[in-house]
């Protein structure tokens, strides 16, 4: 980043000072929707691998589901990223919203593997953690808009706080079929009926987005990307290879591998990821604090190394107790990076570049993260179905040294001092 792109984005600071109490109303929108959504993606991405189970595919299909639904992601969040500078946030936010209440009409009416497929890959329901989607680089845009430089990582902590809680309660929600089940439904009925009412939030979601004001990414003659190109790329490129490192463990096949290797029922299954999505949604303003005092990129890093040393020792848990408790650990630490990344990201580029920025840092992540889910799937009917766990374990080790050493000197402007 060069003295003059610099300038521009510290010269930012003090207009978003002025906007900042008229965005107030327009953030808590945008967390309420940012509530919903991640109360549907909880509940979402445990009852898809279970609905599947239930018709009857083994876990390499479940991982090709996990793989398109990934790589769906990318290919929207790249037409996003192409066309948010240019377009109505505000618009393209109601289309995602449209979209994800698609996506929970359209799951319950098929059965077979290539529509079940086609479904992922066209529609809303992620696999992985919350932060890939096609909304939330559109998201990020906006909430940086009202945001001071002080501010911008609280402002995403908050944001990152309330997806996590929300998908923890979410994940409790996942048991409600057993509930619907004991009132006599079917097995397959109940599953259906949690993705209607996953169509409902999205329903909701597009009543918050409509109350937001209409607001563009730039203006007609901006690219997309202009003096911040080189360090986007570079940021694309090394977040690529922590969602394929993640996408070994995508929240689905995570789940697959404690069903087949302690038999976790469904219910525990969402009690334990209640607790593990508590843990990381508080530490998300504890990473906030420890930016403050240490730098964006030194929390990334410093917190994330930890937290991979205890998933690889998970894989080799000797009983299902050990396993969770390795697992809780992890949990407490490795969505540290999810706020400071991306008010790292924000930090670093020009207004202008926000909405580019954040979708192209995104669509590598939803293209690498979509390669490992099948591979993972075939990996879990292996002798050692830990493995998946290790390799992504030791691929994030790797992540985070190359990011200390490549952008430990690109400060942002609250760091310049």
């Amino acid at each position: 980043m060069d003295e003059k792109t610099a300038r521009t984005i510290a010269a930012t600071g003090v207009t978003a000072k002025s906007e900042n109490a008229a965005a107030k109303p327009d953030l808590f929108q945008l967390y309420l929707a940012r509530g919903l959504r991640g109360f549907g993606d909880g509940f979402a991405i445990l009852i898809l691998p279970a609905y599947m189970t239930a018709l009857g595919y083994a876990p390499a299909p479940i991982g090709i589901v996990a793989t398109a639904s990934l790589l769906g992601t990318a290919v929207l969040t790249l037409a996003v990223g192409l066309i948010a500078p240019r377009h109505d946030l505000r618009t393209l936010m109601l289309l995602g919203a449209a979209l994800m209440a698609a996506t929970g009409i359209a799951f319950p009416n098929v059965e077979y593997l290539v529509l079940i497929a086609a479904v992922a890959f066209i529609g809303t329901i992620n696999p992985s953690a919350g932060d890939l989607g096609v909304l939330v680089p559109l998201e990020h845009a906006m909430l940086a808009r009202g945001a001071t430089n002080e501010e911008r990582t609280r402002v995403f902590a908050r944001y990152s706080l309330i997806g996590a809680l929300s998908a923890a309660v979410g994940s409790l929600a996942s048991s409600a079929p057993d509930v619907l089940m004991s009132a006599g439904v079917t097995q397959l009925g109940a599953f259906r009926l949690m993705f209607y009412a996953y169509a409902l939030l999205g329903l909701a979601s597009a009543v918050l987005y409509r109350r937001l004001p209409h607001a563009r990414g730039a203006e007609a003659h901006h690219a997309p990307l202009g003096r911040s190109r080189r360090t986007v790329y570079g940021l694309a490129a090394l977040f690529s290879i922590d969602a394929f490192a993640g996408g070994f463990i995508a929240q689905s096949l995570l789940l697959l591998w404690l069903f087949e290797r302690f038999e976790l029922s469904l219910s525990a299954a969402g009690l334990f990821f209640f607790w593990s999505s508590t843990l990381s949604a508080f530490s998300y303003p504890v990473a906030a604090r420890i930016a403050r005092r240490f730098g964006l990129v030194n929390t990334m890093v410093f917190t994330h190394i930890p937290s991979s040393l205890f998933l690889i020792l998970a894989a080799v848990a000797p009983d299902l107790h050990v396993a969770l408790g390795l697992l809780l650990l992890r949990a407490g630490l490795s969505q540290m990076d999810v706020p400071t990344r991306t008010s790292y990201v924000m930090a670093v580029v020009t207004p202008a570049e926000r909405p580019a920025a954040a979708s192209v840092t995104a669509v590598p992540r939803s293209l690498a993260s979509a390669i490992s889910p099948a591979i993972a799937g075939l990996l879990l009917t292996t002798a050692f179905p830990g493995l998946p766990l290790i390799l992504c374990g030791a691929l994030k080790i790797a992540y985070d040294l190359a990011l200390l050493f490549s952008f430990r000197h690109v400060r942002p402007p609250e760091e310049a001092n």
